[in-house]
């Protein structure tokens, strides 16, 4: 039996993104983050991989086109494929570097269906583990992960780096 992934902190997150002005997406594809803010990981020249600063897991990567798109339907095939190529490419690296024993894959889309982000589809490719949902993010709306955002990008850019 499948256990659920659950994740009550993203719920702040999830209302005060329905009131920003900016873009992740965009401004990390524009690089306008400075080097300790930005989490890009892979660019390419139609989609980009960055982590979900409101992880679900360590090594939670969000693919995007770089274009500006809020509708799967509106995706130009060139941006499909990269968003794919990037994807499979982004579980191969996260299980060089972390060894999940799993991988959640999957869009979100619309606000009601827990996308963040509404307005600039992206794929999530989440690591999994075993039982790595515990009574710390139920009981104590704590989620317990185990490096820092920013290393996480680190080792994420160097392993992609090197096939």
């Amino acid at each position: 039996m499948t256990k659920p992934l659950w994740a009550p902190w993203r719920l702040e997150y999830i209302k005060r993104a329905e009131e920003e002005t900016t873009c992740v997406f965009c401004e990390e594809a524009a690089g306008k983050l400075a080097e300790g803010e930005a989490l890009r990981v892979r660019q390419g020249d139609a989609a980009i991989a960055i982590l979900n600063k409101y992880p679900y897991s360590s090594g939670h990567l969000m693919v995007a086109p770089t274009r500006h798109v809020g509708s799967l339907a509106e995706l130009t095939d060139d941006e499909a494929l990269e968003i794919h190529r990037l994807s499979v490419a982004a579980v191969d690296v996260l299980d060089r570097v972390y060894g999940p024993g799993g991988f959640n894959l999957g869009w979100n889309l619309g606000y009601v269906a827990g996308a963040g982000i509404a307005e600039h589809v992206h794929l999530h490719v989440v690591p999994r583990w075993s039982g790595d949902t515990n009574f710390m993010p139920v009981l104590a709306d704590v989620k317990v992960l185990p490096e820092h955002l920013l290393e996480t990008r680190d080792r994420l850019r160097e392993a992609w780096a090197t096939p």
